[in-house]
């Protein structure tokens, strides 16, 4: 039997338009809208995808303080994530919630 080679899957290696990441964002977002780590992860994929270095530059921060930030293993400050979320170029709205 021939043995199957697998790799592990990287969100970032599939984000390639700024439509890809929105939506991506979005749906963590949506999957999980309590969970400020997991939000925070997804920002970092987001910003793994675009060039890490590039996105601490725009959002005037360190590189090492931003992967801290967006590691998922923390919650962020909210303005820090204001901060990502202008320099990935995204925007963020607000609904009503379904009742």
């Amino acid at each position: 039997m021939k043995k199957i080679q697998t790799s592990r899957f990287d969100v970032a290696e599939h984000l390639r338009t700024p439509e890809e990441m929105a939506a991506y964002l979005e749906a963590v977002m949506e999957d999980a809208p309590g969970d400020a780590a997991r939000i925070a992860k997804a920002l970092g994929d987001i910003a793994r995808a675009k060039g890490m270095t590039q996105v601490a530059r725009d959002a005037g921060l360190s590189r090492e303080s931003l992967y801290k930030a967006l590691s998922g293993e923390r919650s962020p400050g909210f303005e820090t994530i204001l901060k990502v979320i202008n320099a990935l170029g995204l925007k963020i709205h607000a609904e009503p919630a379904s009742v």
